[in-house]
């Protein structure tokens, strides 16, 4: 009892991708609290590097954060680490016999990887790390294929690779546990997919957003502008039901024109269920049919544990909601025939985040999360912009920058609260109630900054006389 209550204090070391920096730390906060677990960084955590200590945890539960992880390439038990390898081995000496014998006796096999960050090493310089941690106890035999148990030496040489100092900055040791899934990313890759549009996302951002929303096995989960359904496709993957919306006829039943290279025309059978079907995930497809955001055909009873999207801003596809004639402004003394043929109007952006969240709030269980991308112009961005619901409560905001004027933030949020039945006005008036402070003209904004920096570019290539 003695043995497992030690064990039960472990210390884990995880080994993060230095891509999406900023998602890193919402997603392995997200999987925490997926198993009801809080997040306890080490003293020495730093958000930035690529080494995270955590406690508080148990072999479980980080083997259940690297099933789900594209931010964390491995995870291990952390045996020792210091500043120096000298700290290293004080560390080591002073870590519990107990803990590391189940893994050192005689009748196991191992071995031993060297891994640096920022640097690398010769083989034979790597052969002496190995050899230099001959004071551990190690009983087993050394096998480079199928070794039962691995260990891993780390060595941290800070993140700039035009200042890479002689000796690194941190070293760690410790036993391998489990690699995260960044092989979703090469595996569920845009390139590759059936069916795909002008925006499919990134499939890579695609399993954060889940991750940010909690998506666990048999949770229903609604994208309100489903488009090609790359977020269907990643929630479906963790066991999800996924469903969805979209305004456009053509992408929802998989006709017109294609976005591939070299092919005109969309195939007979490119839609969003054959993309779930392509990664064996067809069962978890609920539906998706062509309806407007703006104009809800849900019930009042209609609930999500989720809903995940990526509105549209206007770049590569129009932001538009349906209507009627009477909708359009016109002169008071102008003279039109009544007509029941619905329009195609504009769709501001302000509308469509308050539409988002006013249904999130409506149609989300209690605590489950709404995750949306907010397109941002950064010269003028501040945090006064990211729209509020007394309802919904804000988890996190990250930043994707695209150029160097514009980027979209990607923002979760979870119920909290029932809504109540308050007029307009009461509403607006409550402090927690917050409609989106930005551009509506978002497009304009993002192609003025483009054009002024083709701009520069052609005054720079005719001073070079190109």
């Amino acid at each position: 009892m003695a043995t497992l209550s030690k064990r039960s204090c472990l210390k884990f070391l995880l080994h993060l991708a230095q891509d999406n920096l900023d998602f890193r730390l919402p997603e392995i906060k997200a999987l925490l609290a997926v198993r009801g677990k809080p997040f306890h960084p080490d003293e020495n955590f730093k958000e930035k590097s690529p080494f995270w200590c955590l406690d508080g945890l148990c072999e479980d539960d980080v083997r259940a954060i690297m099933a789900r992880s594209v931010c964390a390439k491995s995870a291990f038990e952390l045996w020792g680490h210091g500043e120096t390898h000298s700290d290293l081995q004080t560390s080591l000496l002073n870590y519990p016999l107990e803990n590391m014998s189940p893994f050192m006796h005689k009748d196991s096999t191992y071995r031993i990887n060297v891994y640096t960050f920022n640097k690398t090493l010769e083989f034979t310089d790597r052969i002496k790390r190995i050899d230099a941690l001959e004071y551990l106890p190690f009983e087993g035999t050394v096998s480079l294929k199928r070794a039962q148990h691995i260990f891993c030496l780390l060595e941290d040489y800070g993140t700039d690779p035009n200042n890479i100092p002689d000796n690194p900055y941190y070293v760690y040791f410790g036993r391998w546990i489990a690699d995260g899934q960044r092989e979703l990313i090469r595996s569920h890759s845009v390139k590759n997919r059936h069916f795909i549009g002008n925006t499919s996302m990134d499939a890579g951002l695609s399993f954060i957003m889940a991750n940010h929303a909690k998506v666990k096995e048999n949770d229903v989960v609604f994208d309100p502008f489903v488009g090609t359904g790359s977020l269907l496709v990643a929630c479906s993957h963790f066991g999800a039901y996924v469903c969805g919306i979209d305004i456009d006829y053509n992408t929802i039943h998989g006709r017109g024109r294609s976005s591939r290279k070299n092919q005109k025309w969309r195939g007979p059978d490119e839609n969003i269920r054959a993309n779930l079907r392509q990664y064996g995930t067809e069962k978890m497809y609920l539906d998706v049919m062509v309806s407007d955001a703006s104009k809800s055909v849900w019930r009042n009873a209609a609930l999500f544990d989720a809903i995940i999207t990526d509105p549209p801003y206007g770049i590569r596809e129009s932001t538009r909601r349906t209507g009627s004639h009477k909708d359009i402004p016109r002169p008071p003394d102008a003279i039109y025939l009544e007509s029941h043929v619905p329009v195609s109007l504009a769709y501001h952006l302000n509308d469509i985040f308050t539409d988002l969240l006013n249904f999130s709030a409506h149609h989300l269980v209690m605590g489950g999360r709404l995750v949306y991308w907010l397109p941002v112009y950064r010269p003028e961005y501040s945090e006064e912009m990211v729209p509020l619901h007394p309802c919904l409560q804000l988890v996190s905001n990250c930043e994707q920058t695209l150029s160097s004027h514009t980027a979209r933030r990607l923002i979760t949020m979870e119920k909290i609260k029932e809504p109540q039945e308050f007029d307009s006005l009461a509403h607006l008036a409550d402090s927690r109630f917050r409609p989106y402070q930005g551009h509506n003209a978002f497009r304009e904004k993002y192609f003025s900054g483009l054009n002024k920096r083709c701009g520069k570019e052609d005054n720079k290539s005719d001073v070079n006389g190109e």
